[in-house]
């Protein structure tokens, strides 16, 4: 029976020879993958406000996902906020925004605009009505621009409402606004007869 070669021999050592090395790389695996780190919205003292986890830098959007000059992602034509709704207005638009209302803005707002949310009404927190004349006349997309940036008191919900629903709330804002301050002459004569009106009402 032939005898294995020196060569054949010195090769399959230095094969081997790699063993120990990828049993020590896997056992590093085990110590990185179980490191000390922060779980998320977990507090940290190490950065002055207190959150582990860092917000974005500002302005900072996902590639691709941000054109400046669309009137659906910034609420402005040519700078100015839009006068126009960059969404085709339908009833679901509308059933939709008043869900994504009261799950956002009725808590401060109220379920009617009024102000007179639950946080307001046990808090010393003062909510503007959206009745009052400034925004029933203001243009749509200001309501887009405030729920995209905030105001006061108000903080941004960009990241908890996208675009699309921004603007569903806008529109469902619009018709409250409209609800409180209809002219009984727009209606038709079965509407107003429903609502005791006869003629028109000057």
């Amino acid at each position: 029976m032939a005898q294995p070669s020196r060569t054949w021999i010195g090769s399959r050592l230095a094969r081997m020879a790699w063993l120990p090395l990828c049993l020590l790389l896997v056992a590093c695996h085990v110590d990185m993958y179980d490191q000390p780190r922060y779980q998320p919205n977990q507090t940290s003292a190490f950065f002055s406000d207190g959150r582990a986890m860092r917000p974005p830098v500002e302005n900072t959007v996902a590639m691709g996902s941000f054109d400046p000059n669309s009137p659906l992602l910034t609420g402005k034509v040519n700078g100015e906020l839009t006068a126009e709704l960059p969404v085709e207005l339908t009833a679901e638009l509308l059933e939709h925004g008043r869900t994504r209302y009261n799950a956002y803005c009725a808590p401060c707002h109220g379920l009617a605009g009024d102000g007179n949310g639950v946080i307001a009404y046990r808090g010393d927190m003062q909510v503007p009505s959206l009745h009052q004349d400034r925004l029933r006349t203001v243009a749509i997309g200001y309501f887009f621009d405030v729920i995209t940036n905030g105001i006061n008191r108000m903080y941004s919900y960009a990241a908890r409402i996208p675009p699309e629903d921004r603007w569903a709330v806008a529109a469902y804002v619009r018709a409250l606004q409209l609800s409180q301050f209809a002219n009984v002459n727009d209606l038709s004569a079965e509407e107003r007869q429903q609502l005791g009106v006869t003629g028109r009402v000057e």
